[in-house]
């Protein structure tokens, strides 16, 4: 298992699925193929396949132990999901309960799980099929949820989404049921102080409700940024969206800002989807910015 302990906080790596190819050009529809070459020194080949012109991601997500508590960043795909929209995620079965074994915990131990936002690969876990109906896989934990997202995925309110078929399904089977149990924490507003160490915050723009995580304890400083960035190449090209953001002008905006705080306080940034070191240090290159340094896990 991969771990970092920042402060009192240990954190680890959960993988669901490793490291795969996606094609650049799906994935970055708008971004030239210049840009990347212009970087294809360093992001090959952790991050960037240039034979295959694949972008290299994994579904990962974060366990935490803070003050005492299990917290979960993130739920990835889940298993026996009905996913027409999204090939890749349809009746996929992994080992994420196994692998969360392996770190020690098992779903009665979790007590809290944070959704950066609700988009397929970041709350199926959620919940799991059990006697016919899907129920919350964690029983004791209390399901952090952005309000904005949970009204703007609710089928109910009749949203014209540009994900549109890619969510078919996710509120339904990961989202609605963790809320009928009475296990769901709509929260709204600038933040939400999990502990005295952990703070929820808006970055709106790949989703309507898009959030990130700061970690601060003693002299460390951490940001769970879910799907602010895809791509180590969005450090370096702030500007750069994929084709999963909602809003790309709100998304261009948060990451900008996302990236000078953690530049600014010397914060590890600590994306969802990218593999090898996964996390890093980031100055301010101009109007841009450019690794520091990748982190060390043990």
């Amino acid at each position: 298992m991969d771990t970092i302990t920042l402060g009192d906080v240990e954190i680890t790596r959960v993988v669901e699925v490793a490291p795969r190819g996606l094609p650049r050009g799906f994935i970055f529809p708008d971004v030239a193929p210049e840009h990347w070459r212009a970087h294809e020194s360093w992001l090959a080949p952790e991050f960037l396949d240039p034979a295959a012109d694949e972008i290299r991601t994994m579904i990962q997500t974060w366990l935490l132990r803070s003050e005492g508590r299990t917290i979960l960043i993130d739920t990835g795909i889940g298993n026996d999901r009905e996913r027409p929209g999204m090939p890749a995620f349809h009746h996929l079965h992994t080992n994420y309960l196994g692998e969360l074994a392996a770190a020690g915990v098992r779903p009665e131990d979790v007590d809290l799980v944070i959704c950066t936002h609700v988009h397929g690969d970041h709350v199926g876990w959620n919940t799991s099929w059990a006697d016919g109906e899907w129920r919350p896989t964690f029983p004791n934990a209390e399901y952090l949820l952005p309000r904005v997202d949970f009204d703007y995925w609710n089928p109910e309110n009749g949203h014209r989404t540009r994900s549109g078929p890619r969510m078919t399904n996710v509120f339904e089977d990961s989202i609605a049921p963790v809320h009928r149990a009475g296990q769901a924490v709509l929260w709204e507003g600038d933040h939400y102080d999990v502990d005295a160490r952990l703070r929820v915050e808006p970055a709106a723009g790949h989703t309507p409700g898009s959030s990130v995580v700061r970690l601060r304890s003693g002299t460390d400083r951490a940001v769970f940024v879910g799907d602010l960035m895809h791509s180590p190449l969005q450090i370096v090209e702030p500007d750069a969206c994929p084709c999963f953001d909602e809003d790309e002008s709100r998304a261009r905006v948060s990451r900008r800002r996302v990236l000078g705080e953690a530049a600014d306080e010397g914060a590890l940034l600590i994306p969802a989807h990218f593999p090898g070191a996964s996390a890093a240090e980031v100055r301010r290159d101009g109007e841009r910015f450019a690794v520091k340094e990748w982190a060390a896990w043990r």
